[in-house]
């Protein structure tokens, strides 16, 4: 999948391409903030197992994952 500055993901709004790979900082239209974008299976992978682990956590000094999509 190659982006270009304005496509649209979703509730995203492509921004431009990183220099490694395809990952776009877009921005979530949603929530007015930036975000990276990726479409590697093997990173989605990756994160999925991250967002699993980091939800796990329950403490006032860390942020807390809500959602992976």
């Amino acid at each position: 999948m190659s982006l270009t500055s304005g496509a649209r993901v979703g509730p995203y709004e492509v921004i431009s391409a990183g220099g490694m790979g395809e990952v776009y900082r877009a921005r979530d239209t949603r929530l007015d903030r930036s975000v990276a974008i990726s479409n590697n299976p093997e990173a989605k992978q990756r994160f999925d197992r991250e967002a699993r682990a980091i939800s796990s956590l329950n403490h006032p000094n860390t942020a807390r994952c809500m959602t992976s999509k």
